[in-house]
Order: structure tokens, then sequence, then C-alpha cells
């Protein structure tokens, strides 16, 4: 098959620990054709939907690829599209996947679909799920997230468009930084931030669950924060142990993905603190090689395994 990438620079690949790369990896030992393009390099001419895109092969050493010359492509010329462009989720981000949606209708086998994408907002799809959540808030006002905090004394508050960690602030009662916080983080009540009660158990980790075409992973991902430190995020220092699911991770995990399957999701990973649900990503998760390494599961083979049958039944 022919798989297009669209994915952030190759060459700012961590080859290591890059999930996509573990995904391009096994596609290539397999026999496929890869290519790789950028969100940006998306275009629409006469109503078609086109990349610029560059096949491209695996090298031994620090130099691991080599591209050809890019060219334009038709996105339904392709066995499937994999849309693997980290966050944030901005407008750029927004209009890629309005694009991809437009490919879809002519054709195009996209996993995630843009419509999933923009449907599941990695922080706000936890709402569709609220049995599984701690208590939330979602505002533009700072006074209600200070309500929040005297209401739980002591919470988590983030942007909705971030990853990794980024502008997530851990707020506790009589904090002195809370009203610069609050005024940086929601830019004087113009901004819609999430607030949820502090889960004490991230000392245990933030796991990562991953959901493969409606089916999960046997193993997590616990992001383990740093000593001091609150998040968990493996882009933030946390370090990551793979181990098994508990009955908790399991049951939101087997309850969610039916319905991340029906949407289109053909890969979702859940962020799970003790017995709640944070977060579904559905743009870039990660989690791969971790899990391989440490468990000896081959999580991309998986993957690569749900996406030819996706590509072949769509």
């Amino acid at each position: 098959m022919n798989l297009l990438f669209i994915a952030d620079p190759l060459h700012t690949f961590k080859t290591h620990k890059d999930t996509t790369y573990a995904m391009m990896r096994e596609a290539a030992r397999r026999g496929h054709r890869l290519f790789h393009t950028l969100s940006g390099d998306l275009s629409v001419r006469g109503g078609r939907v086109f990349a610029r895109a560059a096949a491209f092969d695996f090298l031994d050493g620090a130099q691991w690829f080599r591209c050809d010359a890019p060219a334009d492509a038709e996105l339904n010329g392709f066995d499937a599209v994999i849309m693997r462009t980290d966050p944030p989720f901005d407008l750029q981000y927004l209009y890629a996947t309005q694009l991809l949606t437009l490919a879809a209708q002519q054709g195009a086998k996209v996993f995630n679909s843009g419509q999933a994408m923009r449907d599941f907002n990695e922080k706000l799809a936890i709402l569709n799920f609220a049995e599984f959540t701690a208590p939330t808030l979602v505002t533009t006002r700072a006074a209600e997230v200070r309500e929040f905090l005297c209401e739980h004394g002591d919470i988590i508050v983030k942007p909705l468009d971030g990853m990794g960690g980024m502008g997530i602030f851990r707020l506790r009662e009589n904090d002195p930084n809370t009203g610069s916080i609050l005024e940086t983080l929601m830019q004087l009540d113009s901004r819609t931030i999430m607030a949820q009660r502090y889960l004490p158990e991230i000392v245990h980790g933030d796991k990562r669950v991953l959901i493969i075409d409606g089916k999960t992973v046997p193993y997590a991902l616990a992001r383990i924060p740093q000593q001091g430190e609150t998040r968990g995020n493996l882009a933030a220092g946390g370090r990551g142990v793979a181990q098994e699911l508990s009955p908790r991770d399991r049951e939101i995990a087997d309850s969610l993905a039916p319905e991340l399957k029906r949407r289109g999701i053909l890969l979702a990973g859940l962020d799970i603190i003790g017995d709640c649900l944070t977060e579904v990503n559905v743009t870039s998760p990660t989690g791969f090689q971790e899990i391989m390494k440490q468990k000896q599961y081959d999580v991309a083979a998986e993957f690569v395994n749900a996406l030819e049958n996706a590509a072949q039944t769509a």
C-alpha cells in the first residue's frame, strides 16, 4: 500500500521514543511505500485536496531517512492517510482537519478522521463520559475558577489546546500566585480553560491507555512525575513505566472503545489518573515504543494490522 503520513518534519523525530516513527518502521517492514507531508502542505485546487508529499526510505545511522523530491498528489490516491501532526489544535490545525474531511468525501481514507479530531477536543471529550471523571469545570470566568478552588481546595487548571503538559498549573487555596496564573492562562476572561479537582494519585503516574480500532491494549504507560513536579507528561520530564491495566483502567477503556470506533477513531490514547479519566487523545497519541520495549508487546504491529484492515474495508 501507499501510505501518507501527515506529521511534523522528519528531522525533528526523536526516533528512540517517537510513536509515529514506530508506525512507519513497521509499515516499511511489511513492504508498504511511505510518503510524508506537513499539515501546512495540504491544498485545494479545482475542488480536489492535494498534498505536497515526498516518498522516503529508511537509512542506518543518525540520518535515518532519505526523501525523494516532493510532488503534488491527490489524497484519494493513497491507500491510507495517517494524520499524526502534534497539537496545539490551533486554527491551522482546524483548517487541516477540514481539508481532510473534504478529502474523505472525495474518497480518501483518513485515520483518524478530520471530523473525529474536531469532535474530540482532547480535554473536552471527557465531558461525554462524566461517570468516569473527577469534578470538572470549563469556563472563561476566573471568578468561577476561584469558586471551584474554594470548593475543592486543590485543583489543576489547563488550556484546551495544549500538549505535553504545557500551560498546566496546580492551584491551592491561599496560593498568592492564583490571580497572576489565572490572568495569564485565561487572558483576562477571554480564553476558555478547564479546571479539575487535583488527583493525588498522580504520584503513581498519569496512565496512558491505548485503544486501537475499538480494542484496548493490555498495558498502560504510567508517566510518573519527577520529584516536586505535578505533571507526569514525558515532555515535562516524567518517567514512563509500562504496566498491566488495573480493573478500573480496563473498565474505562472498554466502555469508551465502542464509541471511539463508531466515531471513526482508529487510535486513541486515554489519560487516567487513579480511577479517573482526564483526557481522550485522538490527534497523535504516543506511548508505543515504551510499551514495546518494556513489555515486548508489539503495539506498532497491532496498529498497522488495524490500519491495513481499515484501509481495505473503508
